[in-house]
């Protein structure tokens, strides 16, 4: 069962492998929603300066520090649920889904894993979830950024498969402009049908 981690607390084994979780994607009405976990060497924890919340950064910026962690961390993942999985399952289930085998597709079991929000996924560790985690604490901002930038390439990827959406531009999120491309040329079969502004379209069809 998951734990809340409380803002002050600390971990007193310094060689603990703690990782950190989060997810980027639930807002959009398309694409998928991916995750990603970071782990650090203990050493290593402080050393990538400007982590936090990628929603805080430069796209530039964010691509920067993705190189940086991959390179520095002591381990990295990342995974997503598909447009099906989220139908099926809702938006939350799948980025629990999606945060599970980014964790379970680490080289080793962490000591605990850290996940942003309240909500977690069902693993064979310790979990805790941890409120604006992505702004408190290294591993989960870093997996943040490793989550965001996966996803923003997975959404170029399929802008030059559906080039009349604006892909490229608002990443799947309910933009006028994407409202109005959704108006014009109906849904594709990444558009999330259990989506309302999506759910709409479909049954006027």
């Amino acid at each position: 069962m998951a734990m809340q981690w409380e803002e002050g607390a600390t971990f007193s084994d310094d060689n603990s492998l703690i990782c950190g979780v989060d997810e980027a994607g639930r807002g959009p009405l398309a694409g998928p929603v991916y995750a990603a976990c970071v782990v650090f060497d203990h050493a290593n924890t402080c050393t990538i300066h400007g982590l936090t919340d990628s929603k805080k950064l430069s796209e530039k910026k964010r691509d920067q520090l993705t190189i940086t962690i991959k390179q520095q961390a002591k381990a990295w993942a990342i995974a997503s649920a598909s447009v099906m999985e989220i139908d099926q399952l809702n938006i939350l289930q799948a980025s629990l889904l999606a945060m599970k085998r980014a964790v379970i597709n680490l080289p080793f079991v962490p000591d605990i894993v850290l996940v942003d929000g309240n909500q977690s996924p069902q693993l064979g560790c310790p979990v805790r979830t941890v409120i604006k985690g992505d702004s408190l604490i290294p591993q989960i901002s870093a997996a943040s950024i490793l989550a965001k930038t996966a996803r923003d390439a997975e959404m170029q990827k399929l802008h030059q498969r559906y080039p009349l959406y604006g892909f490229d531009q608002h990443k799947g999120y309910p933009t006028k402009k994407h409202i109005a491309a959704l108006k014009m040329y109906g849904i594709t079969p990444i558009h999330r049908q259990s989506f309302a502004p999506v759910k709409e379209l479909v049954k006027k069809c």
